[in-house]
């Protein structure tokens, strides 16, 4: 066995940990180098290099050169794939918040759960609202709520900021239009909509655990609300002091959620049950889909607030400032897993998994959790161990559906959030948490969602397989 290209791995994650942390590099730039790093390294022949066949005259190319075209090459592929469903769920978080129809929906889940639960209903709207909200924006969107909550009723602050983050960070590793779950069902080639069902489902249970843990934190962890985190207690009140009547009903406040979710749902239901019918096939597929959910969302915002398109143009704007980073980095961690592939690593690491007799789901969980604790990023991690672990799965022969496979890189990449994730520092800076805090809730949080993910995909791919 060849292990330099396990080698080969360890030099790209160092040099990313290093370029990061260290040297401040943006992580767009450090994954790009870090995929042309691991090609230039690696002792396989790449396509189109000198002395592989088919020879092509005059277009064979050295080594590093093939290694940087390969890059460009994975970054394009990727852009393909995730950058207009990015670009389109960025187009329904504003148009949600800009709209009141998130503020509608947690305040019904108040209506319905009571004042006395107000930590219950933040919770499950935040469940929703999360799913096609990215992680940062929907954190920022709720924060005025838990903390006007705080203030209307004097109950933990603590427990209003975990009840927001027990289901942000579990929708925004499984589900679908998230970059992370989107880049992985294309690289363990998984139907979308399948993944968005099973980790929508199987998101619950981790969500609750962690909510379960989330108030014995907050019963051991005191955390004031503090005028460091960017408001003024004063002013906390007027959030939810705004009339019923200017908010959207509940069902036009879900309809850009439910509408493409549904479409793709329905899409995957049907493949399922082997049933034929185009016109679903193309509403369902998700390019369409989100694009009738950033419709529905558009003209709900238009409606709500009397505006212009030239108005929601502009609002729409400073959101596709963040989905083009996003989709940036995305797409260099799409080259970067294409290259670990051309590497061979994922060789290595399948004849490691056969020779120790290694439980693949615990593999590929086991392998995100090292990437995401090493880096930070969850996307990274995400996109790294589905690249590793699909040429596993493809020539073993699973007991079990390779949704289980995705479902484990998910969970595995919440493990251990600290102070090189984005996320802790959002958690920490926007609720006004110390360092020291956020370590003890947010990082113990997320550590103990993503192992009763990985004891959830163990137990549920022995009970229900669901082989195909």
């Amino acid at each position: 066995m060849d292990w330099w290209p396990l080698a080969v791995l360890g030099i790209a994650l160092v040099f990313i940990v290093l370029a990061i942390t260290w040297f401040r590099v943006h992580v767009f730039v450090a994954l790009v180098m870090a995929a042309i790093l691991t090609g230039g390294l690696s002792h396989t022949q790449l396509p189109g290099e000198y002395g592989t066949l088919p020879k092509t005259p005059g277009k064979e190319k050295g080594h590093w050169t093939r290694a940087a075209e390969l890059t460009a090459e994975g970054f394009g592929t990727m852009a393909s794939k995730i950058g207009i469903v990015v670009a389109l769920a960025a187009i329904i978080g504003v148009c949600l918040v800009e709209s009141g129809a998130a503020e509608k929906v947690v305040r019904r889940f108040l209506a319905l759960l009571g004042e006395k639960r107000a930590g219950h209903a933040l919770f499950v709207s935040g469940y929703v609202l999360s799913i096609p909200i990215f992680f940062e924006t929907y954190f920022m969107l709720l924060m005025p709520i838990a903390q006007a909550l705080h203030v209307r009723t004097g109950r933990s602050y603590m427990a209003f900021v975990l009840a927001i983050c027990c289901g942000g960070t579990i929708t925004h590793s499984l589900v679908a239009p998230h970059p992370g779950p989107l880049m992985m069902a294309e690289n363990l080639h998984l139907d979308v909509g399948q993944t968005i069902l099973a980790g929508i489902s199987a998101g619950i249970i981790p969500a609750l655990a962690a909510w379960w843990l989330a108030r014995k934190i907050a019963a051991r962890v005191a955390a004031p609300l503090r005028d460091s985190a960017g408001v003024r207690v004063a002013d906390l009140e007027a959030t939810t002091a705004r009339p019923e009547s200017e908010l959207p009903s509940l069902l036009a406040s879900l309809l850009p959620i439910i509408l493409p979710l549904g479409l793709i749902g329905s899409v995957s239901v049907l493949s399922v049950l082997q049933v034929r019918m185009d016109w679903l096939a193309f509403l369902g597929e998700r390019h369409v889909a989100l694009l009738l959910g950033a419709i529905a969302a558009i003209a709900l915002v238009m409606r709500q607030r009397g505006l212009s398109m030239v108005k929601v143009n502009a609002l729409i704007g400073p959101q596709f400032a963040t989905a083009g980073v996003i989709i940036l980095v995305s797409c260099a961690g799409g080259a970067f897993g294409a290259m670990l592939k051309h590497a061979g690593v994922a060789s290595v690491v399948e004849w490691l998994a056969v020779r120790w007799d290694l439980n693949l789901v615990f593999l590929a969980w086991l392998i995100s959790a090292i990437i995401r604790v090493a880096q930070g990023s969850a996307t990274v991690a995400m996109m790294t161990a589905s690249a590793i672990m699909f040429p596993i799965i493809t020539s073993a022969k699973l007991p079990y559906h390779s949704i289980y496979i995705f479902l484990a890189i998910g969970f595995g990449s919440k493990m251990v959030s600290w102070m090189n994730d984005s996320g802790f520092w959002t958690v920490s800076k926007i609720s006004g948490f110390t360092e020291k805090e956020t370590l003890q809730s947010w990082t113990i949080l997320v550590t103990f969602g993503s192992l009763i993910g990985l004891v959830q995909c163990l137990i549920c791919s022995k009970l229900l397989p669901f082989a195909p």
